[in-house]
């Protein structure tokens, strides 16, 4: 049975968008697909429209093929935004887990960012080309330095299909 990774609240959610997917597999998520809103382009292709939480190698605007069965296969057009991640351990007190998530929420805030939750312990934001997102990442590390959490670039590996 395939798990499918969703996204409630896409930040590019139009009346128009389309839905794929990716298989996780290469990524080390066997029997798991990540649903992926696009937005159809007038020539085939489609540009992301969410912010990935588990495929590398795609960004919010990128362009994309997909195959016949809805698969994303390609990125043809990057749009030069990258996805941070960040996932907050198993375990944590209800109220230190509050505290490190509006840490978050305000670093994102602050620098204007637009992210996407899977859960309460997951966040994919999206850093614009150009952008400086130095505060985030020093809340980031922080909680990281302190065993709260792990981070990690979307670009470290490219997508595969």
């Amino acid at each position: 049975m395939i798990q499918y990774i969703v996204h409630d609240d896409p930040v590019g959610r139009t009346h128009s968008n389309y839905i794929a997917h990716a298989d996780l597999a290469p990524f080390g998520l066997d029997g798991q697909k990540e649903q992926l809103w696009l937005n159809p382009l007038n020539d085939g292709t489609f540009s992301i429209a969410c912010i990935p939480f588990h495929t590398y190698g795609l960004a919010l605007d990128d362009r994309v093929v997909l195959s016949d069965d809805d698969e994303v296969t390609e990125v043809v057009g990057l749009s030069w935004h990258r996805v941070l991640r960040l996932l907050f351990v198993p375990g944590l007190a209800p109220e230190q887990l509050a505290q490190a998530v509006d840490r978050i929420k305000g670093g994102i805030s602050t620098a204007g960012l637009l992210s996407e939750w899977s859960g309460d312990r997951h966040v994919a934001v999206d850093i614009p080309p150009h952008t400086d997102a130095s505060r985030l990442f020093e809340i980031m590390e922080r909680e990281v330095t302190e065993g709260r959490a792990f981070w990690e670039w979307a670009d470290a590996m490219p997508l595969s299909a």
